[in-house]
Order: C-alpha cells, then structure tokens, then sequence
C-alpha cells in the first residue's frame, strides 16, 4: 500500500471522514445505522456539562455497535477533557482491547477547538494502546498536556500522528527509540515552550538516523518554534534519502532554515515538500521555486506570514 493515502487522508475528520470511512456516531434507538465495518466510529461526550460520562457512553457503544467488525474507532471528547486527562478512554480500550479484533485505525482526543483548544487536552500515556492492539496500523494523538510514550515495538504501525501546540521532548525521544519496523508516515507538531514543547535538535536524532524506521517514506516535524534548527538537522539527516516526501511546515521558517535545506543534502528525489505556513522572503521563495524546477518535487511555499514585530509564530499552539 502506498503511505501517500495517508498524506490524502490527513484532512479527513474535516470533511467527515476518516481512514476512508464516514464518520459516524451512535443514534437514537431504532434509528438506522450502518454496518459496523463500514463507518469509523466516533466515540465522544461533551466536554463540558457532559449528560453522561465517558465510560457510560463507551459501555453503551459496546453493547449497539458489532465492536468485533470495528475498523477505525474516533475517540472524541470525554468529560471535562481540560482538567481530566485520557487515561480513562485509554484504560478502556485496552480493557476492551479483545473486543475489537478487527480495529486498525485509532484517534485519541480527536476535538475541535470549540470543544476544547488543543493546547488545553489532557492527555496521558499511550504507550498501553500499542500494547494492547499489535494490528494497529494508525495511531493519532491530538494534544501534548500530559502526552507521555515509552520506547515500545510494534510491528504493524504504518502511521504515527501527534498533534500538539508543545510537544515533550520525551515523547520524540521514545519514538525515536521505538522499534517501527513498518511506520510508512510519521508526522509530529513540535509546538512552542509555552505549551510545554521543549523538544530540542538533540532530541530528534533517532528519529533523524531513522536506524529503526526502516520503512519511514514520510517526515513531517511541524509546527515548531525552532523551525530553523529542525530544517538545519533535517538537510544533514540520514533518513532524508529514503523519503518520498517531507514537511518543515506549521513553524517559523525563515531563510536561515531555508538556506540549510539548499545547502544539505539532496531534496530533488522527494515527491513532495511542505514548507507552508512560513516567514521566507520573496527572494528565498525564488531560489527555492528555481532549485526545485524541473525535479518534479510539488514544493508548497503558501501561507507566507509576516512577523508581528520581531516575533515569528507557529500556526497552532493554544
């Protein structure tokens, strides 16, 4: 299978879908649902004032929906998600864990903003999930409050999303030391010291060797306020030769960072490079579009911004 349905699928949950299916939630009694392997299940209360609790709301999934033909599950909001962290809707996969044998695709904490900002999620550890489901082959994460990971081995894992506004530095490092011998897509929002993002290059260098990602065709290391130092690395990595595509996107790039990536190693094999949202100028956009004429590389400069004084931003922190 080719990692690019990933690249294509990202933007699913916007349009109401997700791992190819539609989303779908659980219906009044008697309404008309679908087969249980034909939707992804989204599985969520409200985050404030919640009529029912999370585990109520779980338990009542469990008993409608054939949980044994379940492909892709969406976990959403659970109750007061900004003070309450997900070790409860973790607990309860895992718990359950052999009632979703045919479960591949799994969202934790997939939440608009209006629900709860990202910055303000709670998370906790994930590393029992990738205990309990070794067929898993998708795993996304949205929020870094909390979000903590150990080194772990998973055989089946194609694809690896964290959305954060700051991501810990020991959750890269854990998945740096991770054994993914099958992870096609790997995709981290870095986010901002704020928010607790106190990842730094050093951090990122099992993932950047990229000696336990033999499989890896897709980097994205996003959103960071040290979006020149994460390109710097990048431009000397290893792992940049095997890629077919990468994304320095979401941060602060400047031309610092922009010159490293013409100065390092080779881009011209990539399928893809995402530099959108950015602070490059007119005439680095140039040298950039130049460089890449005529390789086939789809270069994505859009979303240039300008600083709000001295100071640069990411595109999602809180």
């Amino acid at each position: 299978m080719d990692h690019s349905e990933f690249n294509d699928d990202v933007d699913g949950l916007h349009r109401g879908d997700y791992a190819g299916l539609p989303i779908v939630g659980l219906r009044p009694p008697g309404a008309p649902m679908p087969a249980a392997g034909e939707a992804a299940w989204r599985v969520s209360v409200e985050t404030y004032d919640a009529e029912e609790t999370f585990e109520e709301h779980f338990a009542r999934f469990a008993e409608t929906v054939d949980t044994t033909e379940v492909r892709a599950l969406i976990v959403g909001g659970w109750e007061d998600a900004y003070e309450n962290d997900s070790s409860v809707p973790v607990r309860l996969l895992v718990e359950n864990a052999p009632r979703f044998p045919a479960l591949r695709s799994l969202f934790l904490g997939a939440m608009p903003a209006e629900e709860c900002e990202i910055s303000w999620i709670q998370q906790s550890d994930v590393t029992p999930l990738l205990e309990a489901f070794p067929l898993l082959e998708r795993l996304e994460v949205r929020g870094g409050s909390g979000l903590a990971l150990r080194p772990v081995g998973h055989d089946r894992l194609r694809m690896l999303r964290l959305e954060s506004g700051g991501l810990p530095a020991e959750v890269v490092r854990a998945v740096g030391d991770s054994e993914l011998p099958a992870l096609e897509y790997l995709e981290l929002w870095l986010g901002v010291s704020e928010y607790g993002g106190d990842v730094a290059v050093t951090d990122m260098e099992a993932v950047l060797s990229g000696a336990r990602l033999p499989a890896l065709r897709h980097l994205g290391l996003q959103d960071s306020e040290i979006q020149d130092q994460v390109a710097a690395a990048v431009a000397a990595a290893p792992v940049v030769d095997r890629l077919e595509s990468l994304a320095l996107s979401m941060g602060t790039l400047t031309d610092t960072g922009a010159e490293a990536l013409l100065s390092g190693r080779s881009l011209a094999h990539l399928k893809r490079l995402d530099l959108h949202h950015h602070f490059l100028s007119d005439a680095m956009q140039r040298r950039l579009r130049e460089a890449f004429a005529g390789t086939g590389v789809e270069l994505d400069l859009s979303g240039r911004e300008r600083p709000d004084g001295t100071r640069r931003y990411v595109a999602v922190s809180e």
